[in-house]
This record gives C-alpha cells, structure tokens and sequence, in this order.
C-alpha cells in the first residue's frame, strides 16, 4: 500500500528517468527559488560578506578622495617669559647723538633712550589660519585607487562564492527534508500494513485457525515500527530546523514542498559549461591584479610627488585682528626621494614574490576545480544509477508483497515470509527516498561546481 504523497513522487520520477523528458527538466522551482531568493535577504553568513563589501566601496571612495584639495582651519597662542633673548643696543647708537643736538639746540628735545631686549619666544601671539593643499603628482594616490577598485571585484567575487555555496546548502537541505519526510511516510504506510495484518490474525485467531504466535509477531513489528516512526519524525525536525536556520528564520517555520524541485532531480545536467565561471578564480585574478598594482606602486618612488598649498589667516599680539595681522602665504612643495636605503627595492620584491605565489594558487585552483568536476559527474552518474534501480526495487518489492499476501490470506504462506516481503517492501522505499537524496544532491553539487545558478548581481 502507497500514500498518494509517496506514489506521487515515484510514479513522477519513475517517468521521467525512463522517458528524460526534457521540457520538465529544464523546468524551475518556483518554491526553491523563493527560499534561496529568500536566503540571499536574510541569511546571517551573507550579511557579513556584504558588509565587507560595502567596507571595500567605502575604502575606494577614500581613495579617490586623496585626488580632491584638503582644507583644514590651524591655530596656535602662545604666551611666554624668560629664555633667550636679541639684544639691541639702541642707547648707546642713538643716545651720544641726542646729546649733542640737545646741547647745540639748548633744550632737552631730544630724551634718552635706553637699550632694548627682546625675547625669542613670541608673548600673547596667536596665529589662526586656514590652509588649503591639493596634490598636483603623487603617483602613490593613483595606484591606490586602482589598487581599492580590485579589492573591489575580489569582494564582489567572494560575495558570490559565498552565495553560491548557500545555493547549495539550501538545496541540500531542502533535499534531505523531503528524504526524511518519505522516511516518515514509509513507515506510516508500514504501520498500516501491520495494523490489517494485526486484524486479519486477530480474525484468525477468533477463528481457531491460526494460533497467536502469528498476531504476536504483529505486535512486535507494529512496536519496532513505532520506534523507527519516532526516529524518522526526529529526521524531519532536525533538517526543518537546519534549512531554517539558513534562511535565518524561526526554526519550526513550516517547509512547502514543491513537485517541480523534486522532479528536477531528474534533469540531464550540462558538463560543457567547466570551470571558467567560478568566482574563485575571479577572486585570484583580482588579487593577482592588485598585486601587480601594488609592484607599480613600490617602484613609483622615482616619480617626484609634487603639491601645493595656500595658507589665509590672522598673526599678531593681544588677538589683535587688522590689516596688519591678516595675511596668505603661497606655496609648492616637491618631494623625491632620490636614496631610501633599497627600502622601496625590497618591498617591489616583496609584491613580486606575492605575484607569483598567487599565480602558483590559481593555477592549483584550476587544477582541483577540475578534480573536483569530475568527480560531482560521476557521483552523478552512479547516483543516478542507484535511484533508477531504487525504482524497479520498489515496483518489485510492491508487486512481491501483493502476491505474498493473498497467498498468506489464502492459508498457504507462513506468517514469517509475509513478514520478510513486507521488511522488503519498506526498505525499497526507504532506499528510494535515500537514492533520490543523493541524486538531488549529486545535481546542486554540479551546479555549484560549474557556478551554473543564476545569481543576478
């Protein structure tokens, strides 16, 4: 006896790995790309990797702000006493000259002046001013940018491997629930089967022509079914759980199964597509990239840096504000370093090292992605295998109990061999539940490895 949820499922996949129609299987799940659409908003992983990217765009808008002029308001007071000081001995020059002309004039015009000192240090002297620069050559601004916009597409293309890998889980675990959900239906169907078994030795035994080691028998696989229900309904709680938790939602938020998803098992994948869409390779390209920049950047040091300035502000005593204390100041600044001590040699070697090490990785990358590729496509092809003889197993298992029990009904079939075609017909199911797992899965996994889900960035 079927449940219409698992014939369904069966005669469906039955139908579609004889005939392959192709129309179904290039068909979408709605429901599936809900959840994943779903995921990509709230799961709590991806959150934090497009942060990181909205860190890296905010970094390249640092970047390009190096180009734009720098204003900044700068001031300083001071006030002090004591310490060296200039002496001017204005006395002594001017005084022997007073002197005489107060004598050849007869009057004290002209008075006594006394010798001065001032301090070096300023006293009650403020200076407010508000300074503009602007780069005009610094070869360093230009290859950070550059350097930020492929740190950039690196994170970009980390976002989307990490998007991808989700793609996967979620499938997976989307897969593993429907499993358990057969699980839970196989032994609910088994456990109706017991049960007529139950009545029909009952019956039997009211009869006086069976004796009561048969409906014993019953008893116990009616009680061993019932351990393996709560098992199997333990199954479906755990992966509910876990495909929720990736959609960063409540864990026993309810799961709508969708035919179409479990269907698509059965599609023909595409092999030609390799490895030349995966975003890690992208990644390294990038980085590789950046390193290369980063190797111009070191060896920038020959080109001078060139700026400018123009200071506006207010000098003077007592924060005194006039004509006299308002003033600008003009200027160019150059800088080339000409002997650095081989300091930016070094560091040229350094990203140089970097650029090879780096080109060392993809190139090993490619090699494993492949590795990789090939081995999805033939867990593939032996899953695909499993589960078409999973099918034929079924059908046998059910036609076998059939014929098993009108010969048992008929008095002409020990209870025990009912008992072993019914054994055979759970496990059949069973092992159809678990062989369709495992081709659904063996799909994301070529997907994921061929980078083949569209993401629309």
């Amino acid at each position: 006896m079927y449940t219409s949820f698992i014939k369904a499922s069966v005669l469906l996949t039955g139908w579609l790995l004889i005939l392959g129609k192709p129309a179904m299987a290039q068909q979408q799940s709605r429901q599936l790309d809900d959840y994943i659409s779903l995921a990509f908003e709230q799961n709590q992983g991806l959150k934090q990797q497009n942060f990181d990217l909205e860190k890296s765009l905010f970094a390249l808008n640092e970047a390009k702000a190096m180009y734009l002029p720098t204003v900044s308001m700068l001031g300083s007071y001071t006030k002090s006493a004591g310490g060296r000081t200039i002496d001017i001995p204005v006395g002594d020059l001017v005084n022997p000259i007073y002197s005489a002309l107060n004598q050849l004039t007869s009057s004290s015009k002209y008075p006594q002046l006394p010798n001065q000192s001032f301090l070096l240090n300023p006293d009650n002297f403020y200076d407010v001013k508000l300074r503009t620069s602007l780069p005009l050559i610094n070869a360093e601004i230009r290859y950070n940018k550059l350097i930020k916009q492929k740190l950039i597409s690196s994170q970009q293309a980390a976002v989307n491997v990490y998007k991808r890998a989700l793609v996967k889980d979620i499938k997976t675990a989307y897969y593993h629930y429907f499993q358990a959900l057969q699980g839970v239906e196989t032994y609910r169907s088994a456990l109706l089967l017991i049960d007529e078994n139950i009545r029909v030795n009952t019956s039997l035994l009211k009869n006086g022509v069976r004796n009561g080691t048969a409906l014993l028998r019953a008893q116990t696989e009616q009680e061993k079914t019932n351990a393996a229900l709560i098992n199997a309904q333990r199954n479906v709680d755990n992966a509910s759980a876990y495909f929720n938790f990736l959609l960063n939602r409540p864990l026993k938020e309810k799961i709508l199964i969708d035919s179409v998803a479990i269907a698509n098992v059965l599609v023909i994948p595409d092999t030609t597509t390799g490895i030349s869409g995966r975003e890690e390779l992208k990644q390294l390209n990038s980085l590789k990239e950046a390193n290369n920049l980063d190797y111009k950047l070191q060896r920038s040091n020959l080109i001078p840096k060139l700026s400018t300035y123009i200071d506006l502000g207010s000098q003077g005593m007592d924060f005194k504000v006039n004509d006299k204390t308002r003033y600008y100041m003009w200027g160019v600044n150059l800088q080339w370093d000409i002997f650095t001590g081989g300091k930016n040699k070094f560091r040229a070697a350094q990203a140089q090292s970097s650029i090879k090490a780096n080109t060392a990785k993809i190139d090993e990358t490619e090699q494993s992605f492949k590795l990789q590729l090939a081995q999805s496509y033939n867990n593939y092809r032996a899953a695909k295998a499993a589960c078409t003889s999973a099918i034929s197993g079924l059908s046998f298992a059910g036609k076998y109990y059939r014929d098993q029990l009108k010969a048992y009904r008929a008095g002409q079939l020990l209870y025990l061999e009912l008992i072993d075609a019914q054994d055979q017909l759970t496990n059949a199911k069973l092992r159809m539940a678990d062989t369709q797992a495992d081709l659904q899965i063996t799909m994301a996994e070529l997907e994921r490895d061929q980078a083949t889900y569209p993401l629309n960035n």
